[in-house]
C-alpha cells in the first residue's frame, strides 16, 4: 500500500512539475544567511534562516531545497523529504535542480529506511540527469540493500 502511495505521489509531482512553470526567484538575504550558517554546520540556525526566507518568498526554490538539506543534516528525514518534494514543483524547466531534489529525496528516503521509495526517487533523478554518477551509485546501493532485505525475509 505504501509503495502504491509513493508512486501516486511521484505521478502527482510530475504533473505539478509540468503544469506549474514558475520563474526562478532571486535568493533573499535570509537564504544567503542560511547558506553561511549551513556551511558552518549550524543546521538548526540555517533552518530558521531558510524558513524566514520562505516567509518572504514562498516560491523560492533555493530556500525550500536548502531547508530540506538543513533538515536532512538534523536527521529529520520526513521533513526534509517534504521540502524536496515542494521544491520540485517550483523548478519544472531546470533539469539539474530537479535531479538534485530527487537525488536528495532518495537520500532522505534511504536514511529513513524506505528503500523501495528511494529507488524510485533515484530513478527520477537519473531521468533528469542521466550522467550523475553519484545518483547511479546510490541507486545501485539501494537496489543491493533491497535485494539483501528480500533474501533475508
Amino acid at each position: 500500500f505504501s509503495d502504491y502511495n509513493m508512486k501516486i505521489q511521484f505521478i502527482i509531482l510530475l504533473i505539478l512539475i509540468t503544469i506549474l512553470p514558475l520563474k526562478a526567484q532571486e535568493e533573499s538575504a535570509n537564504v544567503r544567511e542560511g547558506n553561511k550558517l549551513y556551511k558552518s554546520e549550524k543546521y538548526v540556525d540555517a533552518e530558521v534562516a531558510y524558513r524566514k526566507g520562505l516567509q518572504r518568498n514562498p516560491k523560492s526554490f533555493e530556500a525550500m531545497y536548502n531547508l530540506g538539506n538543513a533538515l536532512f543534516k538534523q536527521e529529520k528525514y520526513a521533513d526534509a523529504l517534504e521540502q524536496y518534494k515542494n521544491s520540485l514543483a517550483l523548478q519544472p524547466a531546470q533539469k539539474e535542480r530537479i535531479a538534485a531534489a530527487f537525488h536528495n529525496a532518495g537520500n532522505a528516503l534511504l536514511s529513513d529506511k524506505k528503500i523501495e521509495e528511494s529507488i524510485g526517487a533515484y530513478k527520477m533523478a537519473l531521468k533528469a540527469n542521466p550522467k550523475d554518477d553519484e545518483t547511479r551509485y546510490n541507486l545501485a546501493y539501494a537496489q543491493l540493500l533491497l535485494k539483501n532485505q528480500q533474501k533475508n525475509k
